[in-house]
């Protein structure tokens, strides 16, 4: 029976706010300071200026800095150097895999990152990659306020990033709630959320039955996305050969994350919703507890 969205996002939530996020090693200009400024202020107060990057908003151009400088700058707000969340759900088919949790996982885990945020005095926003990237419904609520959330595209999420590419906050913290089960680049994928990213982190969710070959004997294989079947006979060496198709999947992810410096760590969905223990994110410092 699948999961209660609306009970896994309340129960997330209880759950992350046992946690803080972990600042960054290397924080970003303004990152820290928007950590611990005074709450007053608003998006029309200035903060401090950042060199310009291609795609700026050409009306913050500091044009008196330049003219002392020669170099251009962009006015910032305290909204803009506020530490933000960016969240970004797989919601492709794979992720709600007939028999497993893994949707409800990834509901869950979401809506513990948003209560660690805010634990650390970020804001957040949730995203959902299905037919490009879309804002969550309240995604910038708690997460008991979330709506529409569906694991139900036969895209994968490469495909669906391609179309229409996430809308992330400069300079926020990213993270990515997927099986990574496709076949696309992860360099290219990883590229996309790492740009002008402060930080990223890749959280690969797998159902107990995508970490472990199927039993032995006559199975047959759906593919959750186009609804593909395949007929095949399960022994000993396949169960080997998946096993080592998987570790190499996950190699290729983990090499493309170390290139853009972002933290990657996997989880099984069963195993996070029986235990409610996220030390693996502890343990690679991605949260701390408060």
């Amino acid at each position: 029976m699948p999961d209660d969205f609306d009970a896994m996002l309340i129960r997330g939530e209880q759950v992350g706010s046992r946690y803080a996020l972990t600042m960054p090693r290397r924080v970003p200009m303004g990152l820290a300071g928007a950590q611990v400024g005074q709450q007053a202020g608003s998006s029309l107060e200035f903060k401090e200026h950042r060199e310009y990057m291609p795609g700026d908003d050409l009306r913050r151009i500091d044009w008196s800095a330049y003219a002392r400088s020669d170099r251009l700058h962009v006015k910032l707000y305290r909204e803009e150097v506020s530490p933000h969340v960016d969240l970004l759900l797989d919601g492709s088919a794979s992720m709600a895999l007939t028999g497993s949790r893994k949707a409800g996982a990834a509901v869950a885990l979401a809506a513990a990152f948003a209560a660690a945020a805010a634990n650390s005095g970020y804001t957040h926003a949730a995203h959902m990659a299905r037919d490009g990237c879309h804002s969550i419904v309240n995604g910038h609520e708690p997460p008991s306020l979330w709506r529409d959330l569906r694991f139900d595209h036969d895209e994968p999420l490469h495909e669906s990033l391609q179309r229409m590419p996430p809308r992330f906050r400069a300079q926020s913290i990213r993270v990515l709630i997927s099986d990574l089960l496709f076949m696309g680049d992860p360099s290219i994928v990883l590229q996309q959320i790492a740009t002008r990213a402060a930080v990223v982190v890749v959280v690969q969710l797998l159902a107990r039955a995508d970490a472990e070959p199927p039993q032995r004997g006559s199975v047959r294989l759906v593919d959750s996305e186009t609804g593909t079947l395949q007929e095949v006979f399960i022994d000993a060496a396949a169960q080997q050969r998946y096993r080592a198709a998987l570790a190499r999947h996950q190699e290729n992810w983990n090499r493309a994350a170390t290139q853009v410096g972002a933290t990657m760590v996997t989880l099984v969905a069963e195993n996070l919703l029986a235990e409610w223990d996220l030390r693996e994110l502890v343990e690679t410092e991605v949260l701390r507890v408060s």
